[in-house]
């Protein structure tokens, strides 16, 4: 197992270049093969009809999980499908080992519909520190990363999320009605307000690239899954944005959080819509 932080960094250093290319041909082997040509067998139901699960989720994280534990000696893997079988491997995201949090096909109901609004989302942390991620856009060829300090980029030009345009309404992605309780519901309603234009979402992981492109002004989101919310924080933290809880704290990989909460393209702007969020709690 790695012992110091600064051997992690040594190793993104050498090997961020090996990462991507493991996301990339990842997406070429398992998921892209079934892009637009799933067959009905090949789809599945977790929770409920708005919940799916493909062979291309199922096949594209076990390639991600042997090849970035390759890369990596002594990290785990928390992916979604894998937590879903056993909820119990959740956990090592609280552990000391590096770890690895991948969501195979982010926006699964997107890509079963043949929407192109998908992507792969692979995140490095380590005691609840996001230090690096990948999100990949495939049939885009978009290739968004971060590091922590090092700044964001997409298709490697540098991001800069940006304050929003003054005077124009906040453009921010919510929670799908369709993955929402009540309650969750009624939380969000605070955004129901004059100078904020509420969307529902599509994929988490595009949802936080758009807000560190400064297309979108913010996110607002009420669960807590770290495989489709690790990436996309650290990439719009590097790009410039910031992200809060209702108690005002950033959100945290670990868990525990007060939700919903928001990412935002300035600290400004996750300050605003943290305050309406509250209103609605």
């Amino acid at each position: 197992m790695i012992e110091e932080t600064e051997t992690i960094d040594e190793f993104l250093t050498g090997h961020a270049a090996d990462v991507e290319d493991a996301v990339r041909k990842a997406a070429a082997a398992e998921i892209m093969p079934r892009f637009r040509r799933l067959a009905r067998h090949e789809v599945d139901e977790k929770s409920g009809p708005h919940d799916l699960v493909t062979d291309a989720d199922r096949k594209a994280e076990l390639y991600l999980t042997e090849a970035l534990g390759e890369l990596l000696p002594g990290s785990v893997v928390v992916g979604e499908e894998a937590v879903h079988a056993n909820p119990a491997t959740y956990e090592a995201i609280q552990g000391d080992a590096p770890v690895w949090i991948i969501d195979p096909v982010d926006g699964t109901r997107q890509f079963v519909h043949g929407d192109d609004g998908f992507c792969t989302l692979v995140a490095l942390a380590r005691r609840g520190e996001l230090l690096a991620s990948w999100t990949y856009a495939p049939a885009r060829d978009q290739l968004a990363t971060a590091v922590r300090g090092q700044g964001a980029f997409l298709n490697g030009e540098r991001l800069y999320a940006g304050p929003p345009e003054p005077g124009r309404d906040l453009r921010v992605a919510t929670s799908h009605p369709d993955y929402t309780t009540d309650d969750q519901k009624r939380a969000l309603l605070g955004l129901r307000t004059e100078g904020v234009a509420p969307r529902a979402c599509g994929s988490a992981g595009l949802e936080y690239l758009a807000v560190a492109r400064g297309e979108s002004d913010g996110i607002a989101f009420s669960w807590e899954a770290a495989w489709d919310h690790a990436a996309g924080l650290l990439l719009v933290e590097e790009a410039g944005g910031a992200h809060l809880t209702l108690t005002g704290e950033p959100f945290r990989i670990t868990g525990g959080n007060s939700l919903p909460f928001t990412a935002a393209r300035d600290a400004a702007t996750a300050r605003r819509i943290a305050a309406l969020l509250a209103t609605g709690h």
